[in-house]
């Protein structure tokens, strides 16, 4: 199973990006998709995850700013990020699994500067 995250990128303060995750199997559909952002220096934070059936979670910190959705057609799952912050800066990492991902993408950066 191959994961690849997406959409990284240079995006000034207040900006948006999207993030997209491209699973390679099928297991994708039955699979709960995780985002974790590493900042520089600091420990892997969980963003948001989105279950099997499509049910959302985020971090606290995040949610209202970020959506998580999924495309069980295109085996896909993405990360709307509005209303940037430079504390935002950081690889995204994409990962899935039936409940704890087991499957881990190499990330894709995020800075936010101006």
């Amino acid at each position: 199973v191959q994961v690849e995250e997406s959409g990284g990128g240079l995006v000034a303060p207040g900006g948006s990006l999207r993030l997209s995750c491209a699973f390679s199997d099928s297991f994708f559909t039955i699979a709960n998709m995780h985002w974790e952002r590493q900042a520089p220096g600091k420990a892997r934070v969980l963003v948001a995850t989105i279950s099997s059936d499509g049910t959302p979670a985020y971090n606290a910190s995040m949610k209202g700013r970020f959506t998580i959705s999924r495309d069980n057609a295109k085996k896909s799952a993405y990360l709307q990020m509005n209303s940037l912050k430079p504390e935002a800066t950081g690889l995204y990492y994409c990962g899935g699994g039936r409940e704890d991902p087991d499957y881990w993408g190499k990330g894709t950066l995020v800075i936010v500067s101006s």
